[in-house]
């Protein structure tokens, strides 16, 4: 059902008058696509018209970005290195970021997005998604229930975004005019089918905290935005610095960061930025990056579908979302869609082709920390 949930209950009902929802000597299963309702009210009544007609191991909740080479291969990277997890914890890693960047705009879309956002459309679903495959503790086993047990834990753990703490945790944008090459590009608000004078965000970011053992006080920074100057859709892990300053006496002066960079798109890769001594004389260093075989080889952006849509097949929920995960993430976004949608506050406008707005830096903690935009 890769429709408006609107007609969900129509086509439900009529998929149980005319006898197709039976299982007699076969299975039934119904694949339901984002968004599952547009906020936790919503996703509560159509969760209960989904149960009304199927049982919970014949429905399936589908984020296709669960499906993409790079996110499954997260569980790999974390929990089959040995010399990974024991850094990968609040007393090693000083922030991790996830990023979806989109250099379209709307076309065609506007109808459905200036109804929705960019903190509806993406950060309720795909980059939550991310980060609780990031943050989460390894599960029992790998099985479907274990994997998304770990993941609603998580979720559990973020520190609401709530009151005073939306107009620091929380930012909105959206694009105005620009250019890219020779190409001039419109304002959000010039799009065919976009209300006059909306207030609908076309980028957003979060700053969250998972109040967990492991996580205490590290930020997550989450970004989504449309028309901006590339595609591109990763997950940046940044290390702290080494507790000893050995080399502030020498040209190496102040180093950089360790970064652990995954790659979802358009480039599929697995990268560490580690730092090495420059050949000759002097004391300087220089950044070496370490990557996987594949980060090299153009991969196309396919295939997500099908590999979820086969686990459907194999009635295999483990890529799949339950519904206490998006009721959870629903409740975590509504107090800031609603705070949004109430406020009378002008919504900043940053340039069409551009990174962004540069007034949303005041998210991050210190003057140090920056987005990474790419595997450069």
């Amino acid at each position: 059902m890769a429709i408006p949930p609107s007609l969900f209950t129509d086509i439900i009902s009529n998929l149980d008058a005319t006898g197709q929802i039976k299982e007699d000597g076969g299975w039934r299963r119904v694949v339901v696509e984002k968004p599952f309702g547009e906020d936790a009210q919503s996703a509560r009544q159509l969760e209960q018209v989904l149960h009304t007609d199927f049982d919970e191991s014949q429905i399936f909740r589908i984020d296709h970005y669960l499906g993409k080479e790079t996110v499954q291969n997260v569980l790999v990277f974390r929990f089959a290195n040995l010399m990974l997890e024991p850094l990968w914890n609040r007393n090693y890693i000083d922030h991790v970021q996830i990023t979806h960047a989109e250099s379209r705009g709307v076309k065609g879309r506007a109808g459905y997005y200036d109804q929705t956002g960019a903190l509806r459309d993406m950060i309720q679903s795909h980059l939550l998604q991310m980060l609780t495959l990031v943050a989460m503790e390894p599960p029992a086993q790998m099985d479907a229930e274990s994997l998304r047990d770990e993941k609603v834990k998580v979720l559990k753990s973020i520190r609401p975004v709530t009151g005073d703490l939306i107009n620091t945790h929380a930012f909105r944008a959206q694009y105005g005019e620009g250019q890219r090459g020779d190409q001039l590009l419109s304002a959000y608000t010039k799009e065919q089918g976009v209300a006059a004078g909306s207030k609908t965000e076309t980028y957003a970011s979060l700053k969250l905290h998972i109040d967990n053992w492991r996580w205490r006080n590290i930020p997550f920074y989450l970004r989504t935005g449309k028309r901006m100057a590339e595609n591109s859709s990763m997950v940046s892990i940044r290390f702290k610095h080494p507790p000893q300053q050995l080399f502030q006496n020498t040209d190496i002066g102040a180093l950089q960061p360790n970064w652990i960079l995954l790659g979802i798109q358009p480039n599929q890769c697995m990268r560490m930025e580690l730092q090495v001594k420059e050949p000759g004389m002097e004391m300087r260093s220089e950044t070496t990056r370490m990557d996987a075989s594949s980060c090299h080889i153009n991969t196309p952006d396919m295939g997500a579908y099908e590999y979820l849509l086969l686990d459907v097949m194999e009635n295999d929920h483990s890529l799949f979302l339950r519904y206490d995960e998006i009721r959870l993430a629903w409740e975590l976004v509504d107090p800031i869609v609603e705070h949004w949608q109430s406020s009378e506050d002008s919504v900043a406008i940053y340039p069409s082709g551009s990174w962004g707005p540069s007034e949303e830096s005041t998210l991050f903690e210190r003057p140090d920390q920056y987005w990474r935009n790419s595997l450069e």
